[in-house]
């Protein structure tokens, strides 16, 4: 993944200045800045949830800028898994209809999405939680959740938007030791946003998003 020149406003704030990054695969990147500074915003633009105003965005060697909505939707479907700072689950739904969701929405059939949800489960040591509702499970499951099922789809990128926030501090190395299993056995490129400037990341590339401006360090 790829941008080049990038620049976001809302208004006149300008929240991201001639942003340029590269991602090769198998990075694990951490994107530090203070609430505000347009973390997510970032994500949310190489993750194809939003354009922006100025640059260009390419993924897996392709310009996005000019794809239409349906393949951009396909592109996000297929290749990219999200997880969110407030975990978002569905509540009426149980831990394994929760990881069959991603799977039902690109059109795998019901005896395949369990299998793929059941096989998830069991890798991470966590099939006890498969009938359990959302509301019933702690901070960390609900996290470890939100982290399989942004695998369903074996995505080449997840984006990371501080998942740490919402969690305690021995869940959160937890839920470090998870990603970088992913990142390792996995394969998956990982890029998370955090606003602890400078807590011990298993990350091999370090950012700090400042005044609108990406920096390596």
């Amino acid at each position: 993944m790829e941008l080049s020149g990038v620049w976001k406003s809302y208004g006149a704030t300008e929240v991201l200045r001639d942003v340029n990054l590269a991602v090769k695969e198998g990075d694990f990147i951490s994107i530090r800045g203070k609430s505000g500074a347009g973390k997510t915003t970032l994500l949310k633009i190489i993750g194809l949830l939003e354009t922006p105003d100025r640059g260009e965005v390419k993924l897996f060697g392709r310009a996005v800028n000019g794809l239409r909505d349906d393949e951009v939707s396909e592109l996000r479907l297929h290749h990219i898994g999200f997880m969110f700072q407030f975990f978002n689950l569905i509540p009426s739904l149980t831990v394994l209809e929760n990881i069959e969701l991603p799977l039902a929405l690109a059109g795998v059939g019901g005896y395949e999405r369990r299998r793929r949800a059941r096989e998830l489960l069991e890798y991470f040591g966590l099939t006890n939680l498969a009938e359990r509702f959302p509301e019933t499970l702690s901070g960390g499951e609900r996290q470890r959740i939100a982290i399989i099922r942004a695998l369903a789809n074996s995505p080449k990128i997840i984006l990371a938007d501080e998942p740490a926030s919402s969690i305690d501090d021995e869940n959160s190395q937890l839920l470090m030791e998870l990603l970088n299993k992913i990142n390792k056995e996995i394969k998956a490129t990982i890029i998370l946003t955090t606003t602890d400037l400078y807590e011990r990341l298993p990350t091999n590339r370090d950012f700090i998003l400042k005044d609108g401006r990406l920096i390596e360090r």
